[in-house]
């Protein structure tokens, strides 16, 4: 019995080979005399596309058509789910400089930036809609490019939410059901959302300020936050 272990475990010896381990590689970021300039690393050759990076859609990832010049449709359909993801991505990267309704007072130039340029302005109702496109992929002035940051297809959706708000903001009562005309009427005027400076929150009705929570004013008393928000 016990030299039929032994020679099982010769065996098992004999197949435990280092062979492929110890072999010669290079390893990353390694030196290599097998290349001229001793680095073993060897640079992408030009021209080299990463697999589903091809993005030989011009219209898609560059926003321009045919002709070269930027487009006046969406290259994707529209759709409700399309502009529900434009708002909310809208929200999140633009809001803060072009505000929620795209009248360039966002929560930063509040706080001294530089002002951007409202959408309603006739320029830009009037620009192509690839111009947004073109706009949040490269950068413009001192807005920076945001396609590190937001893909093509949701650079597309802001675009198109982009549109909708323009709408929006100069839509005759007309095109609006009775539901949304009353809930109209009830909604607060611009003037009374732009004389209360964002310090003033307790200067708001009750209803249209922003929920931070109660936090102890001088007094003792809970109000909502005057300030950084309640966490």
């Amino acid at each position: 019995m016990k030299i039929r272990s032994l020679a099982a475990l010769c065996l098992l010896l004999a197949g435990c080979r280092q062979g492929l381990y110890n072999q010669q590689k290079v390893r990353p970021y390694r030196e290599s005399t097998l290349f001229a300039d001793g680095s073993g690393m060897r640079p992408i050759p030009a021209g080299t596309v990463a697999r589903g990076h091809l993005r030989d859609d011009k219209a898609l990832y560059a926003g321009v058509g045919p002709d070269g010049k930027l487009l006046n449709e969406l290259p994707v359909p529209l759709s409700k789910q399309l502009l529900l993801r434009g708002q909310e991505r809208f929200n999140i990267y633009c809001s803060p400089c072009h505000g929620r309704t795209g009248n360039g007072v966002g929560m930063i130039v509040r706080r001294g930036f530089k002002k951007p340029a409202s959408f309603h302005i006739d320029r830009l109702k009037n620009e192509r809609v690839g111009y947004f496109f073109d706009v949040m992929t490269h950068g413009f002035g001192q807005m920076s490019s945001y396609a590190s940051q937001v893909s093509a297809g949701d650079r597309w959706a802001i675009a198109a939410y982009l549109r909708a708000l323009q709408l929006s903001q100069a839509a005759p009562a007309a095109m609006l059901s009775d539901a949304d005309r009353k809930e109209l009427e009830g909604a607060p005027r611009a003037h009374e959302l732009s004389a209360v400076g964002e310090g003033d929150v307790t200067a708001m009705p009750q209803n249209l300020r922003p929920d931070r929570g109660p936090v102890e004013t001088s007094g003792g008393n809970p109000e909502k936050a005057r300030g950084t928000p309640h966490k």
